[in-house]
């Protein structure tokens, strides 16, 4: 681990990683959208005695507060949701940062991410699917939404059990397609319509289980993979 800066670096703060490279080169919403006002954070508090786990509750906090406020089912609220949805992924990113340049960073705070973020994931989805509900009376979108939330949790339940598997360790490699998912998230939902998000995460969600199932089955015919 590397000392700490005395001032703020925001090269440093990046974590380097190789996953999404289309992402990376053609949609880096990530790294031009969410990073710069993560990084005020950051010069905010980088010479206070806050740390990177209480930005994490505070991302924490602003997701189950869109959560909350999607549900209210009208327009207001969506744009409301969808707004605090991006807040929460700026802290999300800010925490991180200020592990990097601080030389902060924990296996403790990794997973600390990790599991708050799956809590956010559920609330945001949760909310949206009932605030869209109370706006338009849909029963058949309503079971649309908790399959969309099972289908979403059972490729997540894959890709641990995959990582788990392989004794992978790298932590916080979806950070583009997370920071662009939710910048379409807050997109959407400022046009009135949250429940398009719900159509792009059963999308991704039913084609990430068939493609890590194949992914996974693919494995058994790697001797060294399989011999581990």
């Amino acid at each position: 681990m590397s000392a700490p800066d005395t001032e703020f670096d925001f090269e440093k703060s990046m974590k380097r990683v190789s996953s999404y490279p289309f992402l990376q080169r053609f949609l880096p919403a990530d790294r031009f959208l969410v990073r710069p006002p993560a990084s005020l954070i950051v010069k905010a508090v980088f010479k206070t005695g806050i740390t990177p786990n209480q930005l994490t509750l505070c991302s924490f906090g602003f997701a189950l507060l869109a959560g909350l406020v999607y549900a209210g089912g009208s327009f207001p609220f969506f744009v409301l949701g969808g707004t605090l949805a991006l807040i929460s992924t700026i802290f999300d990113a800010a925490d991180g940062m200020l592990a990097r340049a601080k030389a902060q960073t924990s296996r403790y705070g990794a997973y600390l991410d990790l599991f708050l973020d799956r809590i956010a994931d559920f609330a945001v989805m949760a909310g949206a699917a009932a605030g869209y509900f109370r706006h338009s009376r849909s029963y058949a979108f309503l079971v649309f939404s908790l399959v969309t939330i099972g289908l979403y949790f059972l490729q997540l339940a894959l890709y641990y059990i995959n990582v788990l598997y392989t004794r992978a360790e790298r932590n916080g490699e979806g950070a583009e397609a997370k920071s662009l998912a939710v910048v379409v998230i807050f997109l959407v939902s400022v046009a009135g319509h949250p429940e398009l998000f719900l159509v792009g995460i059963f999308g991704m969600a039913f084609s990430g289980v068939f493609i890590k199932l194949v992914r996974f089955l693919r494995k058994g015919r790697d001797p060294e993979v399989a011999a581990r």
